[in-house]
């Protein structure tokens, strides 16, 4: 096996792992609505996680370990991913920031201020920052 193959696999797992996690706070409330089923749609591509492995997870989402990134940085690294997929697919409306703010929750971040923390990172990723200037401006929102 080539260090490549390493690198890819667990890329892939990490992946799945993280969509894993996603659909079990969309399963919070039992089931997946329509615009839930389209967000995991889309994030599903957007994660390169294949049909089969797409079935296998919603089906048994729950053996997947949930990892919450472990650093602040890596937290805001994966909400940027997140956000970027919210912008790109020019999705609007309550409906979705209050998944989004499930799923910042699930990464990590305070209930308390989810909501300031999802609006903030949405109207940084609608600006076209990087995730550079992100997560600087991310870091500095708490000082």
């Amino acid at each position: 096996m080539s260090f490549s193959d390493l690198f890819d696999s667990g890329f892939k797992k990490r992946n799945e792992d993280h969509f894993a996690s996603i659909v079990r706070v969309a399963m919070d409330d039992g089931i997946i609505s329509e615009e839930e089923k389209s967000f995991l749609d889309r994030l599903a591509r957007n994660l390169d996680i294949s049909e089969g492995d797409y079935q296998i997870i919603l089906k048994d989402y729950q053996s997947h370990p949930i990892n919450p990134p472990s650093s602040y940085d890596k937290r805001l690294e994966r909400l940027y991913d997140l956000a970027r997929m919210v912008s790109v697919d020019h999705i609007k409306g309550d409906h979705e920031e209050i998944v989004m703010r499930k799923i910042a929750v699930g990464l990590g971040f305070s209930s308390d201020n989810v909501k300031y923390v999802v609006d903030k990172a949405l109207v940084l990723v609608s600006n076209g920052v990087d995730l550079d200037t992100f997560t600087e401006e991310m870091r500095n929102m708490n000082r």
